[in-house]
């Protein structure tokens, strides 16, 4: 019987409450109902008094949670779709991000956010919302793209001291399968190489390094080319020594992220490469985005928003060939 990347987030939750009376978890629905998407199915039934349901008010379930953990908790906030997180972002960035830095209290939080795109969610749940909250001092931001990190990485969030944003990407919840978890457990902030390659690197995370594998395989297939495949699992800390040694090995280097392009992960992936191993390079750094406009409803529209492995495909053979 195989395990869904949601059952593993499931289960780790349910690890966590019974491993740590501390441990609550608080959201819309997340009791009874299992929340939006049954990552707390059944949890409260073993767990009445720690799996509790919440108002329709982001801002106000952090603002509980931070309060929490002031006293000593260690909440795991759900939010039914990443985007939703904007309503509390007072919360995050200036009230649990901060507090150890004013107060040396710490906020042992994590946020948990539903992120990405899925055929038909439109611009108001569809965004990617990690490059918000890599921009603050005292977050730590976790992308997990396996079913054995989803289930390891929210353990290690959940004894983070620090607030986590966990953003684990709904495309995956199903789609993604694994026969039984593994021993292998990499900490926070370390990068993973998820296929080695020689002629072009690609870092990224979550739902994307699977564009990115398949786009290794087609170039493998049609080409003869063999790419490296780095997965970033967090992009708050970043991995950068593990990009780097990659960018050394093959000389040429995209970067790709779900998320706009304006800015973020990827900007930062390409400021890093250009100055820290400029003289490695063979091509300048290049990076992929989803198109710069609202995410859209309609699916053939969504598959031409966001990159796809036939598009990473391409612009690797623009890249090798320059």
């Amino acid at each position: 019987m195989s395990l869904t990347y949601i059952d593993a987030i499931q289960q780790a939750q349910g690890r966590a409450l019974r491993e740590n009376p501390n441990v609550f978890i608080y959201g819309q629905d997340v009791a009874e109902f299992g929340g939006a998407f049954k990552a707390t199915k059944g949890l409260v039934e073993n767990f009445p008094d720690r799996v509790i349901n919440a108002p329709i008010s982001e801002d106000a379930m952090i603002g509980l949670a931070v309060g929490a953990a002031i006293e000593g908790m260690r909440p795991i906030v759900e939010m039914q779709f990443a985007d939703f997180s904007s309503i509390a972002f007072n919360q995050i960035v200036n009230q649990a991000a901060t507090s150890f830095y004013r107060t040396g209290i710490p906020i042992p939080m994590v946020v948990r956010l539903p992120s990405g795109g899925t055929p038909g969610s439109g611009p108001f749940h569809s965004q990617s919302m990690e490059t918000l909250y890599a921009h603050y001092p005292g977050t730590v931001v976790l992308t997990p793209a396996t079913v054995n990190d989803a289930y390891f990485m929210l353990l290690d969030g959940i004894d983070c001291d620090d607030p986590v944003l966990f953003c684990e990407h709904k495309f995956l919840y199903r789609w993604l399968k694994a026969e039984k978890l593994t021993e292998e457990r990499l900490p926070i902030g370390t990068a993973r190489v998820a296929r080695e390659g020689k002629h072009a690197s690609v870092a990224t995370y979550s739902a994307m390094v699977h564009e990115a594998v398949r786009a290794a395989e087609i170039l493998s297939e049609e080409d003869g080319y063999e790419i490296e495949i780095v997965d970033l699992r967090s992009v708050k800390p970043l991995d950068a020594d593990t990009v780097v040694a990659s960018v050394a090995r093959t000389g040429r280097f995209l970067a790709l992220g779900e998320a706009y392009p304006w800015g973020g992960v990827t900007a930062e992936l390409c400021a890093i490469v250009a100055q820290e191993c400029f003289h490695l390079l063979d091509a300048p750094p290049r990076r992929m985005n989803s198109k710069d406009t609202p995410v859209p409803y309609h699916p053939n529209l969504w598959k031409s928003h966001r990159p796809t492995a036939d598009r990473v495909a391409d612009a690797l053979r623009e890249l090798i060939r320059f």
